[in-house]
């Protein structure tokens, strides 16, 4: 780990100096271009086959934003991307380590996520996602109720279960993943409202698979769908389900890591009655599967919020509040992938930027469709360093260093 520290330390020194050269007199530069609002990039450079990374900047009416961009050509067999995540759902790691982890040439920071429990006290906060999560073609997690989400407010129309990811047939897509779930008991059919979340709908039952982590499944009973900050409700069972059969009953949401061939049912008011009538011994089956509007399967998928849809922002986006921020855009028809992260340093002059404007800067550097994704002190986006050690962080994280994070997307490289 301090091996890893030291050598984004290194990077972050590089950049404080390529900032120096690039802003030419950062004053002078801002007052220069203020009107103009252009983009100015650098040269793009290779990464690996099919993969580059530029910076940028451009001028804003409030400041001088620079960013950092990957490209990636999704029609060169020598490239592949996947979701990134620690081994469980509920759980954080920097994206530079997501990335090593798994031998990745690039990687940007993916979904918002319950970062803290101040609502709540007592409570542990998950570090488990907002949206669905597909990785490797495995669907490991859906969406929170809208109102139980973390992040900027959305668009009109959009929803937790908004996601970008890439299908078998390698063109990357905005779609959206619906939870379809059944738990079929001696009593009948019951809908299944959750899949490895931090949040369950008012009345509902949630599945806890391996998947889940060891991390308390408590917060799952607190808050409404449309009130984050409620009480958590005191009306809850746990059941859990080993090899298809009851194996324990409780009242009380547990912790600790679900058993392969074993999956722990949590129930919220309504929900929780239901449960409550299952009795050791009885069968109980558990499907469940996230289904896409789009054509085909996704491979990979994280969640997020559409900010630019057909070649033109949404309608809706925020225009006051700045920020740092991250974001995931498609062009030439789902061919190309594009990983943004704005730059965090605290130089003076230097901003973010509102919602709006991420979503006129993505439609500028050629999206069709755009994301956006986690931002302030979890903006991150690593490349691979060249020297065969690992990846280096290419922004300043606006915290000054890496916030761990719930997921990633990676971009890898096969040559």
């Amino acid at each position: 780990m301090k091996q890893r520290f030291g050598r984004v330390r290194v990077a972050l020194t590089v950049l404080v100096a390529w900032g120096a050269v690039a802003g030419g007199g950062l004053t002078d530069g801002v007052a220069a271009n203020a009107a103009d609002g252009a983009l100015r990039r650098t040269g793009a450079v290779p990464v690996a086959p099919g993969v580059t990374y530029g910076a940028f900047r451009m001028t804003v009416p409030h400041g001088l934003v620079r960013g950092h961009l990957l490209t990636i050509d999704l029609t060169d067999p020598r490239v592949a991307v996947d979701l990134l995540h620690p081994d469980a759902v509920g759980a954080r790691l920097p994206v530079s380590q997501l990335a090593d982890d798994r031998g990745a040439v690039g990687a940007v920071n993916g979904d918002f996520f319950n970062i803290s429990e101040g609502q709540h006290p007592g409570v542990e906060a998950t570090g488990a996602s907002v949206g669905p999560e597909v990785a490797s073609g495995r669907q490991l997690k859906g969406a929170v109720p809208d109102g139980q989400r973390f992040g900027p407010a959305m668009p009109p129309g959009a929803t937790t279960e908004d996601v970008i990811g890439v299908g078998y047939d390698r063109r990357a897509r905005l779609d959206r993943l619906t939870l379809h779930g059944t738990v079929r008991t001696p009593r009948g059919a019951l809908p299944l409202g959750g899949l490895n979340q931090y949040a369950l709908p008012v009345g509902g039952i949630g599945a806890y698979t391996r998947w889940w982590g060891p991390v308390s499944r408590m917060r799952a009973t607190c808050g409404t769908d449309t009130d984050r900050g409620a009480p958590c409700s005191t009306d809850t069972a746990e059941v859990t389900v080993r090899h298809g059969r009851v194996a324990a009953v409780d009242g009380r949401p547990g912790a600790g890591g679900v058993a392969a061939g074993s999956v722990v049912l949590l129930g919220r008011e309504e929900g929780a009655r239901r449960l409550r009538e299952l009795r050791i011994g009885e069968r109980v089956r558990v499907d469940h599967r996230l289904v896409g509007r789009g054509a085909g399967r996704l491979r990979w998928a994280v969640g997020g919020f559409p900010i630019v849809r057909d070649d033109g922002p949404v309608a809706g986006l925020d225009t006051v509040a700045v920020a740092v921020r991250t974001a995931a855009g498609i062009g030439d028809g789902g061919r190309v992938l594009y990983l943004m992260a704005l730059d965090g340093a605290h130089e003076e002059g230097q901003t973010g930027l509102t919602v709006r404007e991420l979503a006129d800067l993505m439609d500028q550097l050629g999206a069709e469709d755009a994301m956006d994704l986690d931002g302030g002190g979890s903006s991150t986006l690593v490349t691979d360093d060249g020297d065969g050690t690992g990846v280096v962080v290419r922004n300043h994280p606006s915290g000054g260093a890496e916030r761990p994070v719930a997921n990633a997307i990676g971009v890898f490289s096969t040559d």
